[in-house]
């Protein structure tokens, strides 16, 4: 059962209560976030695996790579219930994939999918092609941590503050601070806060905690960065690139907020970070304020959102950003 980009309201709600059933009579369950899991994976699989486990599931949640959890995200996993790849069943009772939008985002865990006894998908990406028996895909939803609190609500889950932490954390970045959020998303925010949640200590780490060290490589970042105003169609094109000694050097929570900054640039529309990750290798990180940048990260072999995509390309800087122009620029 699926929930297609293109289906109804009525279509979602109905896999949202497919997956309220199939996770209610469930004795062992594995939840998997994509690779290099954001707050949105890692919160959204940690919430369903905080219910789950208190009531009485045997559960572990994991990720392909890299070895450990994001230092910010770790207090999120209050039960202990992040497991290395390795310990991962190779065939799962229930394989449960949370803000996954491709089977390839499951990196080295992506052949569970095939061994899984049953399998739910809970994703908002619109580049999402749709896999698993049970499907909640919905890109109209801010984030998927939006999808995880529907699912909850039909299971009638108690939300307290700790699994609220886990949902507001990926609900208040893949909003960008709930400036991408609609109504309904606010409404969700105040539940969580009426749940307890301390707004403070689940966003300091994640966005306000960064070491002194960090302030002068960023400087040296922002400082080379290029502005484009006549790519992306004339809406404009602001870039840095992060060569891989940062990036060996420091958090990914701080590399991954670079794009943020450039992002404020006010003469583009489109902000890119190249983010080196192996000698000829890039990942790209792109935010936009108008332009579908998710269009452009699939025609390279990525995804995302419209207004958040990335997508991982060979060559030097230069290069994978032309590469990057020629498609935005169509």
């Amino acid at each position: 059962m699926s929930a297609a980009t293109d289906s109804p309201e009525t279509d979602v709600a109905t896999a949202v209560a497919a997956a309220a059933e199939l996770l209610g009579s469930a004795r062992d369950v594995t939840l998997l976030a994509h690779v290099q899991p954001d707050a949105d994976a890692l919160g959204s699989a940690l919430a369903l695996g905080t219910v789950l486990a208190r009531r009485g599931a045997q559960v572990r949640v994991s990720f392909g790579s890299p070895a450990g959890a994001p230092e910010s995200l770790r207090p999120l996993d209050a039960l202990g219930l992040l497991v290395p790849p390795d310990e991962v069943p190779a065939a799962p009772d229930l394989l449960v994939m949370c803000d996954t939008a491709a089977v390839e985002r499951l990196g080295s865990l992506a052949d569970r999918l095939a061994a899984a006894r049953a399998s739910l998908l809970i994703d908002h990406h619109a580049s999402n092609p749709g896999f698993g028996d049970v499907q909640v895909l919905d890109p109209s939803a801010e984030a998927t941590a939006v999808l995880v609190h529907r699912v909850l609500t039909a299971m009638g889950a108690a939300i307290d503050s700790t699994v609220g932490a886990c949902l507001y954390a990926g609900l208040v970045t893949d909003t960008s601070g709930f400036r991408r959020a609609g109504p309904a998303a606010h409404r969700m925010a105040a539940q969580l806060l009426e749940a307890g949640v301390d707004v403070e200590a689940v966003l300091r780490p994640i966005s306000d905690d960064h070491p002194f060290s960090w302030l002068g490589a960023l400087a040296d970042v922002l400082h080379d960065a290029r502005l484009d105003p006549d790519a992306a169609g004339g809406h404009g094109l602001v870039s840095a690139v992060v060569p891989v000694a940062l990036m060996e050097r420091f958090r990914v929570e701080e590399v991954d907020g670079v794009v943020d900054l450039l992002r404020t640039a006010s003469e583009a529309d489109v902000a890119v970070v190249a983010k080196q990750v192996g000698p000829r290798r890039w990942s790209l990180s792109m935010r936009s304020r108008t332009v579908d940048v998710a269009a452009a990260a699939v025609a390279l072999g990525g995804g995302g959102h419209p207004r958040a995509a990335g997508v991982t390309l060979d060559g030097e800087p230069a290069e994978v950003l032309d590469r990057l122009k020629a498609v935005l620029g169509r």
